[in-house]
């Protein structure tokens, strides 16, 4: 690996697009593969997710990098007026299904409304269901049965909780809180994969407290808050969060 392909691999996992712009200009090729995978590919596969994402994208796809799926650019590049446009010329668009390597909540035979949610983007996902997506749409089930898995999953214990957004618009919008599948594989090929079974969005969500899910327990508590009341249930007072008994000093928990 060269030292532009290594800053490369720095800037993308934090996203940060003056480093990426500048890597360019020092020649970085957005399309020949680093590791396997292109530039674009790392972009978008890396478990970081921030208001700066779409611009780290836009800055390689401007530069000749391409995605797999072309369909997904207005979506992750968080762009509204390119996405009405693409869904005004194809009205199928938001029926459309795609499949792409994700850190987190698996992206396999997905919706737009799906990536939407997945990255945070709410731009995108309030397009989208202005255009007319379901807003409950499943993703593919595989050959164990599991996932199968609308939207709001990928919502309820996102990467620093940027999904939270989405998550209100989609239950808004009328999401069911207490759908129920057969299980669900968190983390798909990575060292933190995980397989859990018997999940609803509210129990999906609870499940971000496991130490490989990487969330913090005051999101989790406001999440599953509003999932709760979004399903009718009674919202308890929780008292001990952060848990006492993990973190005896409340000031270094999450």
């Amino acid at each position: 690996m060269t030292p532009l392909e290594s800053d490369f691999l720095g800037a993308a996992e934090c996203h940060k697009p003056a480093d990426i712009r500048r890597l360019l200009a020092a020649g970085l090729s957005p399309t020949a593969p680093i590791n396997g995978r292109t530039p674009v590919q790392w972009m978008h596969e890396m478990y970081y997710r921030s208001d700066a994402f779409p611009e780290c994208l836009r800055l390689l796809l401007d530069a000749g990098g391409t995605l797999d799926d072309p369909l997904l650019a207005p979506v992750l590049l968080n762009d509204a007026e390119s996405l009405r446009a693409a869904c005004a010329a194809n009205p199928g668009l938001i029926r459309h299904r795609t499949s792409l390597v994700s850190t987190f909540t698996p992206l396999v035979g997905a919706t737009l409304l799906h990536v939407a949610a997945e990255y945070g983007n709410l731009t995108a996902a309030e397009t989208l269901l202005r255009a007319g997506a379901e807003v409950d749409a499943r993703a593919a089930v595989d050959e164990w049965g599991l996932n199968g898995h609308t939207p709001l999953f990928h919502t309820v214990n996102s990467n620093a909780n940027r999904s939270e957004p989405v998550m209100r618009l989609l239950l808004e919008a009328g999401a069911m809180p207490d759908v129920r599948l057969a299980g669900i594989t968190w983390g798909k090929g990575f060292e933190w994969e995980t397989t859990v079974f018997d999940v609803t969005p509210i129990s999906y969500a609870q499940l971000g407290l496991l130490p490989q899910f990487q969330r913090k327990e005051r999101d989790i508590d406001h999440n599953l808050r509003l999932l709760l009341k979004a399903a009718g249930r009674p919202v308890p007072p929780l008292q001990n969060i952060p848990n006492r008994y993990l973190y005896p000093d409340s000031r270094k928990a999450g």
